[in-house]
């Protein structure tokens, strides 16, 4: 085991603890993406009714070109978040000028099996993984030294930060790709209850099996004993917070344990798994403006509506 992993090893279980014991229970969504949870995610992404990614790829490709002329030569593409990395070969034929790309990412497996894959797809691009928790201060690898840095961070995970979480990670990624650096955001927009409801309970239970995982992660790695068909999921949208929450629902009451602790839940209690806020191009500009961002550019699919926002790093 690396240091990296080890040290994500030891977040996840004080993380857990920490999250149990809360008097409303909570878990981090950064949890779901070991190797299991990353598959079942690509596998959310293929249903019919979650559409961000679909629609994500789309305004990618009508963009690319465009996106590409903002890219100088040389550049390293930093992408916080990397998974399969899918949405990166779009920019990574659209601007062959990249000299470098830096997948970081929380899960071993699947930053192994993306960067084998793009190894073999582009032998003359630089390819420099990098383990970590993106949520966490990060140092770029020695080898992309001298290479101007593009952040990309796709999918709306920007959305599963609270507000003022969001800011903190605008602000360290700010940071770590320095003063001139630019950083491409994708985020999803405010839309209608129905559509996004759908997106986040799929009728296949596809997504329920993706929220479920996380208490499979917990029972592997931690020795719990959580019995995953006494937990229900459940997708809300809360539209004061304009963000869509998910949830999993103790059907019955148990006490489950994690690391030898034993946790209580009630009938219907309910253990908060993940939100993901949705913006408008307002709301966005004024977040990305607290961590020290500015918005150049702008583009918006068609119906659903997602975003890309092109930040540069304003003085």
């Amino acid at each position: 085991m690396t240091d990296e992993t080890a040290q994500i090893s030891e977040d996840f279980a004080d993380d857990v603890i920490q999250g149990l014991s809360r008097p409303h229970k909570r878990l981090s969504p950064k949890y779901f993406y070991d190797d299991a949870g990353s598959r079942l995610f690509e596998a959310v992404c293929r249903t019919r009714e979650y559409y961000p990614t679909r629609t994500e790829l789309a305004l990618l490709r009508t963009a690319a070109a465009e996106i590409a002329a903002y890219i100088p030569d040389g550049a390293a593409l930093v992408e916080f978040g990397s998974g399969a990395s899918l949405k990166t070969r779009l920019l990574l034929d659209a601007a062959p000028q990249l000299a470098a790309y830096v997948p970081v990412d929380i899960s071993p497996d699947a930053l192994e099996r993306a960067t084998a894959s793009l190894r073999s797809d582009y032998p003359a691009l630089l390819l420099s993984p990098l383990v970590g928790d993106f949520s966490s201060p990060l140092s770029l690898p020695a080898d992309i030294h001298g290479c101007p840095p593009i952040g990309f961070f796709p999918g709306s995970t920007i959305g599963n930060f609270t507000p003022d979480e969001a800011v903190a990670f605008l602000g360290r990624a700010r940071t770590l790709l320095g003063s001139n650096a630019q950083f491409l955001v994708g985020a999803d927009l405010v839309k209608d209850e129905a559509t996004l409801v759908a997106a986040y309970d799929d009728a296949a239970g596809v997504t329920a099996a993706f929220n479920r995982n996380v208490l499979a992660r917990i029972n592997r790695e931690l020795g719990g004993d959580f019995d995953l068909d006494s937990f229900a999921h459940r997708a809300v949208w809360n539209a004061e917070a304009q963000r869509m929450e998910m949830w999993l629902i103790s059907t019955r009451e148990q006490t489950v344990h994690v690391l030898g602790k034993p946790f209580h839940f009630a009938q219907g209690e309910g253990l908060h798994t993940e939100n993901s806020h949705k913006f408008t191009p307002a709301s966005f500009t004024e977040l990305a403006g607290r961590a020290g961002w500015r918005v150049v550019r702008t583009w918006i699919s068609p119906e659903p509506q997602f975003a890309l926002f092109l930040l540069t790093a304003s003085d």
